[in-house]
């Protein structure tokens, strides 16, 4: 650079908003934006989340008038959690072919088609009646092995039900690699597999816990999911070996806090990065906005454009259908 001030004026190419948005070098589309739904078994009318405004547990039908919504706006895809009616120590209604979250994927995929992906959400918590990720020793831990196999289980038992994308959440050692050999021994090689490879344990999943049913009975989730205090090293190794088990993309989670881990994984790797703008961002923006403190339309589009300048080539969101429409 050898011009300086004053021939040298960046504000030249800020003047007009056509002009920033010429220049821009970040980019949202609809597309790339996957939201984020939860279905409840035994419900007869959606159920608001008191600490996630605008946010339900559908019904099934509730569901799909929500999912044709949102693809009428653009939005590329959804990811689907469920919450059934029983739960039991380890996760039976994850596998169960009528259970909630298997017929509601085969709702959704017989209603879009080719127009959206249909992910499911891969774990136990929601399922178990203890609210953790696995199957517990009798010393109250979570045991690793034999989780692995109701992962496996449940992942064949959402792609047999139509579902297009497994995402393994538990972060459960080896997960992806039980899960991707339990789908090609049942005839899905060509369903990819979504990795939260990098989940911390973090305390902005608080609205989901309500949303999900799922607030752990006991403890925490620390001794599974990583620490926020962790090194890069850390969910660079996570996201290596998640790759070597046969992962097709990796996930970040929670987005805001961890826009440094984002963009050192981006960096790091050749396949798609997604990154999920989790429940307590998403609560913490609504009530400022809801007590007067922020300007909300922005705040949203300034988060989300932070997250994809970041790295991000997919963004879980809360706001996608509403912000898929804004965008068009």
């Amino acid at each position: 650079m050898t011009a300086q001030f004053p021939v040298a004026r960046p504000r030249r190419l800020r003047r007009t908003a056509p002009m920033r948005r010429m220049v821009a070098g970040t980019r949202l589309d609809p597309a790339e934006l996957v939201l984020p739904m939860f279905v409840k078994e035994g419900i007869s009318e959606p159920n608001p989340i008191g600490s996630m405004p605008g946010v339900f547990q559908h019904t099934r039908d509730s569901l799909r008038k929500a999912a044709h919504e949102a693809a009428e706006a653009g939005v590329g895809s959804l990811i689907l959690f469920g919450v059934p009616a029983v739960k039991d120590a380890r996760g039976s209604a994850a596998d169960d072919p009528d259970g909630i979250v298997q017929q509601a994927v085969a709702d959704l995929v017989s209603d879009m088609g080719d127009t959206m992906v249909v992910m499911t959400d891969t774990c136990l918590d929601e399922f178990t009646d203890h609210g953790h990720c696995g199957i517990l020793t009798p010393e109250g831990e979570v045991d690793n092995d034999a989780t692995l196999e109701r992962y496996a289980a449940a992942a064949v038992a959402q792609a047999r039900a139509g579902s297009q994308v497994i995402a393994p959440s538990g972060m459960m050692d080896g997960q992806v690699a039980a899960i991707r050999a339990a789908l090609d021994a049942d005839g899905f090689g060509q369903i990819p597999i979504l990795a939260y490879s990098v989940k911390y344990a973090s305390a902005f999943y608080g609205p989901f816990r309500e949303a999900a049913e799922c607030a752990p009975q006991f403890g925490d989730r620390s001794a599974y999911q990583q620490d926020p205090a962790g090194s890069v090293g850390e969910a660079l190794r996570e996201v290596r070996l998640d790759l070597a088990e046969g992962a097709d993309a990796v996930m970040v989670k929670p987005a805001m806090a961890y826009l440094d881990i984002l963009r050192q994984v981006r960096d790091t790797v050749d396949v798609p990065v997604a990154a999920y703008q989790v429940s307590g961002e998403y609560a913490m923006i609504e009530a400022a906005a809801a007590n007067g403190w922020i300007d909300r339309n922005r705040v949203i589009m300034e988060s989300l454009i932070a997250i994809r300048r970041a790295g991000a080539d997919m963004i879980l969101t809360y706001w996608a259908t509403e912000v898929a429409k804004r965008l068009r």
